[in-house]
């Protein structure tokens, strides 16, 4: 086991395509970090530097604090899980297992040892002398994890290991490989596009756009407190509803103003976010996650400047909740940074309401909601829970 640092990582290549920009984390010993973002931002090619499959352009890539830029993979001390599974066909789960461990030529009963373990830890005792082609997806990927397991590495690497699983059998896979990772006390570098992924699998996670670490924090941090809008919108499902308002002077304190509604800025969010009493007279961009808002019908909150009138245009039924998309009159808030995150996952996008242009927004209301699909709604707004971001900088609204 060992540290892994990233410092001032960059990958430029000839064609002058910039895919890392001076990347610079540290991984401590015994961490699961998650690398996240979405197609093209260069977190595999970031994963590929440390396992030494892509050369680094400039900076320092150290390894238990050993700096490794220049030493192959074999010499690196890493096991690395890829989006396939890479199995030998011919071969059996038990030789699949062993093959990196007979080329290293171990001794034969430590080889039997290790793959014994591995076995009982992943579920694949039964297994061992079946053939590749007789095993589910999952159990393929489960040979891999052992393969990478048995040779006890400094490091493991893994680049979207369960992309071409299934969405059950990806639930599942998740929960084994943070157990068994975790069990092991191995530094483990995880790349994925699937923010789900990365909010329940690791200590920490760095979200990159466009080569550029935007944030790196523990999955709390980066859904509770998103440095700027594209983290806000890429961590959590569905992405962070967004609206352009106006920050006004109230009867009593500070309000956001927006085409037909108005909610109040408690004195709790000023305190805490002191620089928005600067934009007052200006307009921000203001976010809320679905799980803020509740059917006004239910809610017990009758204060107006907490509420926001809509149309209710779809309803999703799952049980524990009611997804409800809605639109109300409002300026969106686009950049490319919300195309994006549209493309990669369906932000909420403009609707019509009768002959007005209006933003498409997502609720999560509780199951005893009775919403349908064409009902006017009014929304209860938890406004200590909102998020401010500049319109022109996308940062953060705090200091």
């Amino acid at each position: 086991m060992a540290p892994v640092v990233l410092d001032k990582i960059n990958k430029l290549y000839e064609n002058g395509f910039h895919a890392v920009k001076d990347l610079s984390i540290d991984i401590a010993d015994g961490e699961f970090l998650v690398l996240v973002g979405p197609s093209g931002c260069g977190k595999s090619t970031a994963l590929r530097m440390v396992a030494g499959l892509e050369d680094i352009s400039t900076g320092n890539l150290l390894i238990g604090g050993r700096r490794v830029n220049d030493v192959d993979p074999q010499g690196r001390d890493i096991a690395m899980v890829f989006q396939s599974y890479a199995l030998y066909p011919h071969m059996s789960v038990r030789d699949n297992i062993a093959y990196g461990l007979k080329l290293r030529k171990m001794p034969k009963d430590l080889i039997e040892q290790r793959i014994a373990k591995a076995a009982d830890m992943l579920e694949l005792t039964p297994l061992l002398d079946r053939k590749p082609k007789q095993l589910s997806g999952g159990q393929r990927q489960r040979v891999a994890m052992g393969r990478s397991i048995v040779r006890e590495p400094q490091v493991f690497l893994m680049d979207e290991p369960l992309s071409n699983l299934d969405a059950k059998l990806r639930v599942q896979m998740r929960a084994e490989i943070s157990a068994v990772v975790r069990s092991l006390n191995t530094t483990t570098l995880y790349v994925t596009h699937d923010q789900t992924e990365a909010m329940t699998m690791g200590d920490r996670m760095a979200v990159m756009k466009a080569g550029v670490l935007q944030q790196l924090g523990s999955p709390t941090d980066c859904y509770d407190t998103p440095v700027n809008i594209f983290v806000a919108q890429f961590v959590g499902s569905p992405p962070m509803n967004l609206v352009v308002v106006k920050v006004e002077e109230g009867p009593n304190g500070l309000v956001l103003r927006g085409e037909r509604s108005t909610l109040a800025i408690p004195d709790s969010v000023l305190s805490a976010r002191p620089a928005l009493k600067s934009y007052v007279g200006k307009t921000v961009v203001v976010g809320i996650r679905s799980e803020d808002m509740e059917d006004a019908s239910l809610a017990k909150d009758a204060d107006p400047l907490r509420r926001l009138a809509g149309k209710v245009t779809l309803t999703e039924a799952l049980g524990s909740e009611l997804v409800v998309h809605f639109t109300f009159p409002g300026t969106r808030f686009e950049t490319a940074d919300t195309k994006l995150i549209a493309k990669e996952g369906g932000a909420g996008d403009e609707l019509h309401i009768g002959d007005e242009l209006g933003i498409g927004w997502v609720a999560s209301f509780g199951p005893r909601s009775r919403v349908r699909m064409g009902d006017d709604i009014e929304v209860v707004i938890d406004v200590e829970r909102i998020h401010y971001f500049d319109p022109d900088t996308s940062q953060a609204i705090w200091t």
